[in-house]
């Protein structure tokens, strides 16, 4: 049997997946469907497709975020295999089909992932936002479509619910998985990541993200990105810039009455607010020069670049502060070599 996990905050994007799985049942004779309600308030059920609900089972999670539902769903599940599904990815029409001959491995084959399409506007440049959710394409291990051993699961303690944000949670369980001794393989099946409609300030509340960053370099030191197969990122220049900006307004603050305390902190304020600007315009300008160069799309560039600084540093910061009670290297379920062996 093959179980399928979905998360679900119960979005339109839902309806059109459990479509797609229910044209394909007949590729997967034994499945479940495990959808995890994880909706905070009470809005009614979950409308699942005729043809599809003898196969799917609703369970109630507790809004604590996308770690704590996928486990939810999984400990709850039969199949050797545990595929996780997003609630906004639309499967190809073969997609069943290929997911038989992706999880038909043997050996230390511990998880398979699914290839993610992102589609773009034709006839533009795309928006920040829509080159933030393409980077999908090229992530590694991630949950919009990523199959698990429920064996290999079970013995690594599955996902790490001090992370409660769509987040670096997949990356992480990822590493756990290979550090215990599994190998994960990229497969052959296929799903589209249509880019969702968002707010404009959307990349101020990504920003949030930086914590659970915080907690990754707690528990696995200065490597966390190199071991997790993470790209590198802007915060040394965020601390930089916001630094800056802090020094410059504390300099113009403090300069007093007239005198060389004055002349001194003006031109330290001076000097600071050019490194802040310099900063900024550079962070902007990589923002701007790639995507469509709209009035709106260059205002929110500009307005954002110079707020998302100071809010990583700030959500860094409170990451910080409450990892720092976190033993170092303190992960979840029986992370060592050989384990599920």
């Amino acid at each position: 049997m093959i179980s399928l996990v979905v998360p679900t905050l119960g979005r339109s994007s839902l309806a059109v997946l459990l479509g797609a799985l229910a044209d394909q049942l007949g590729e997967l004779p034994e499945v479940e469907v495990l959808l995890v309600d994880d909706r905070r308030d009470d809005t009614g059920e979950l409308a699942v497709p005729g043809v599809l609900a003898a196969y799917t089972k609703v369970l109630t999670g507790r809004g604590a975020g996308p770690a704590a539902a996928r486990n939810l769903g999984w400990r709850a599940a039969h199949g050797a295999w545990v595929v996780f599904l997003d609630d906004d990815v639309v499967p190809a029409p073969d997609w069943a089909r290929r997911l038989r001959a992706d999880l038909a491995t043997t050996g230390r084959v511990g998880g398979v992932q699914g290839v993610v399409e992102v589609p773009l506007p034709a006839g533009r440049r795309p928006t920040d936002w829509e080159r933030g959710t393409a980077g999908l394409a090229e992530g590694k291990w991630i949950t919009a479509d990523m199959a698990y051993r429920r064996s290999v699961l079970a013995a690594v303690g599955g996902f790490d619910e001090r992370f409660p944000r769509a987040y670096r949670e997949d990356a992480e369980l990822a590493h756990r998985v290979r550090r215990a001794g599994w190998v994960l393989l990229p497969g052959r099946r296929r799903v589209t990541h249509p880019v969702r409609l968002e707010s404009r300030w959307v990349s101020l509340r990504t920003q949030r993200g930086n914590a659970d960053d915080a907690l990754l370099r707690r528990l696995y030191g200065r490597s966390w990105r190199t071991d997790l197969g993470l790209p590198p990122g802007r915060r040394p220049r965020h601390v930089a810039v916001t630094a800056a900006g802090a020094v410059a307004l504390a300099a113009l603050a403090l300069r007093g009455p007239a005198g060389d305390r004055r002349r001194v902190l003006g031109v330290l304020s001076g000097l600071a607010a050019l490194g802040w600007a310099a900063g900024t315009a550079e962070f902007a300008r990589d923002r701007i020069a790639p995507g469509p160069r709209t009035t709106d799309e260059v205002t929110t560039m500009l307005v954002t670049s110079a707020l998302i600084p100071p809010l990583a540093v700030g959500h860094w910061v409170r990451g910080w502060w409450r990892a720092r009670a976190v033993p170092a290297g303190a992960l979840v379920g029986a992370d060592r070599p050989g384990a599920g062996r």
